[in-house]
């Protein structure tokens, strides 16, 4: 976006750019998200920032009326691939607060000096400056939406100490972190910050979005769910997972309007280590593809007649991510070519090998299972599942690779290295490395054409008389393949793909769900179509 395109959407107050730039005005010295309801500034007084981290270093400090630091994050970091972009998944999911800028550096291939040119030259601020925005956003939210003692806050949001806390604070609001929790008190939740058993906290929040939103992406995840290690329902996911800190545990509950054109999604936490906090809500905001732009996503798959159809019945459509790199590896290659209802059973039993765990000290009730780790897979006896020997081959193999610390990825990789890595791999053919890059990644912008739930969904779109029942989604080529291989004639499904870039991968989900929602219309006996 140009000047004038950026100073058009802060005049008409436009929602749907809060977190893709900030307004910052010379004249009183803030900066402000652009749907804040101030006066339009003249455009002589007005500087646009790419992220609040080059506001903050230009001097300028958060407007108190649309506290700009209480939005979705920007659409742009999971849509590139490029050094900055992937710093920022990076720095996100908090690898500055693990590993320092060195850390993050070496896992994107850079030296520190060489990315933090890129990031300023790109951004407009350093590696350090950016995960301290962060941290001071994750404060944000600690102090206005929950009752946390300030040390809490402190180390929950990543501070190394309580006087960098404070001055942080300070610096970037105007405020202090007890005159930033009274200015919000009325916002607290009565259940939030408590002690969930012995030693562990339970926090509340609210995790901003922008509309419209489909709360389909909780069937899609309750469609999925391992016995005792997760659990939902059409409107609710929680979670038990075991992080750098220990034990953790989460509930979602469905994505909320709250008036202005703005949404959030109300999670509670509960975490035993407090450093975990910035990673867990993190990793639940890209679970639930929070910082998607739908209205470009819409907008885009209106352009072909089919999947516009599909856009206006269902606004909003969210990519679900995951939570762990390494078992999303996992959970793909034990779902190649069977239903989603046999990939869950087998997921199920492998979780149900190893040792319960004691879920007490999170508050966890009914869950007490966590997702195996590689090392535990790679070292369990054979076969660690029943079934195809190729399958159990590959999994072994993917598992002792992973365990090695030979094969290494996360949020940060590169897709079209990742990619290339995952082909590398035995029994991981395109489907599943693509499968695991768009789900890991939040890649928007993957085609899986030999996915026969896909091409079953485009062929009853486009005729809605294939024969048989629908495919199931998530699974390989040959895991349903009846009803794809009679499609009728109509426009290819590549075709009407590349129409829709570079949004192909919500293309898929609803061609994933059309395949079981639409019915197929079927030949009557005399040749004819039944209606």
């Amino acid at each position: 976006m140009d000047f004038w395109q950026q100073y058009r959407a802060i005049d008409a107050r436009d929602v749907r750019f809060d977190g893709q730039f900030v307004t910052a005005v010379s004249s009183t010295g803030i900066y402000c998200r652009p749907s804040c309801p101030a006066r339009t500034p003249k455009p002589a007084n007005v500087t646009f920032y790419r992220t609040s981290a080059a506001a903050h270093e230009a001097g300028y400090r958060a407007c108190k009326r649309c506290l700009p630091e209480a939005v979705p994050g920007d659409p742009e970091w999971n849509l590139r691939s490029d050094a900055a972009a992937r710093a920022m998944r990076l720095i996100t999911d908090g690898e500055v607060d693990r590993t320092g800028v060195p850390g993050l550096a070496a896992r994107l291939g850079y030296s520190p000096r060489h990315l933090n040119r890129i990031l300023k030259d790109e951004l407009g601020a350093g590696a350090l400056a950016l995960a301290r925005a962060h941290r001071a956003q994750t404060a944000r939210a600690l102090l206005t939406g929950s009752p946390l003692r300030f040390a809490d806050v402190a180390f929950a949001a990543g501070f190394g100490s309580i006087r960098q806390f404070n001055e942080t604070v300070q610096q970037v609001f105007d405020l202090t972190p007890r005159q930033l929790r009274e200015a919000s008190r009325q916002q607290l939740q009565a259940a939030a910050g408590t002690p969930a058993h012995s030693g562990a906290l339970r926090i509340s929040l609210e995790l901003p979005t922008r509309l419209p939103y489909d709360n389909g992406i909780f069937r899609f995840l309750a469609a999925r769910a391992v016995d005792g290690l997760e659990h939902a329902t059409g409107s609710s996911y929680e979670r038990l997972l075991r992080l750098p800190g220990g034990l953790a545990w989460f509930r979602a509950g469905a994505v909320e309007a709250r008036g202005n054109g703005r949404a959030a999604l109300p999670v509670t936490v509960s975490v035993a280590g407090l450093g975990d906090v910035p990673a867990i809500l993190s990793r639940i905001r890209r679970l639930f593809d929070l910082d998607a732009d739908p209205v470009a996503i819409d907008a885009a798959l209106s352009r072909n007649p089919y999947f516009s159809d599909l856009a206006a019945a269902v606004p909003g459509i969210r990519l679900p991510g995951v939570l762990d790199p390494h078992e999303a590896l996992i959970r793909a290659i034990v779902g190649q070519q069977v239903t989603v209802a046999a990939a869950t059973g087998a997921l199920s039993r492998l979780a149900a090998a190893g040792p319960p765990v004691d879920a007490g000290d999170v508050g966890a009730a009914g869950l007490d299972r966590v997702f195996p780790a590689a090392a535990e897979l790679a070292e369990a006896p054979e076969p660690l599942l029943r079934g195809p020997r190729r399958r159990n081959d590959a999994l072994r193999s993917a598992a002792r690779r992973l365990a090695s610390a030979a094969f290494e990825f996360g949020v940060g990789s590169d897709p079209a290295a990742l990619r290339a890595d995952l082909l590398q791999l035995d029994g991981v053919g395109p489907w599943t490395a693509d499968y695991v890059v768009m789900r890991v990644l939040g890649h928007p912008d993957i085609h899986l054409p030999a996915d026969a739930a896909v091409r079953t969904g485009w062929s009853r779109l486009i005729s809605r008389n294939s024969p048989g029942q629908a495919a199931h989604p998530e699974h390989g080529p040959r895991a349903a393949g009846h009803g794809a291989r009679d499609a009728p004639s109509g426009p290819p499904l590549d075709d009407a793909m590349g129409e829709v870039r570079p949004w192909r991968s919500y293309a898929t989900l609803h061609l994933w769900a059309a395949a079981i929602a639409l019915p197929a219309r079927r030949a009557a006996p005399d040749g004819a179509a039944r209606p």
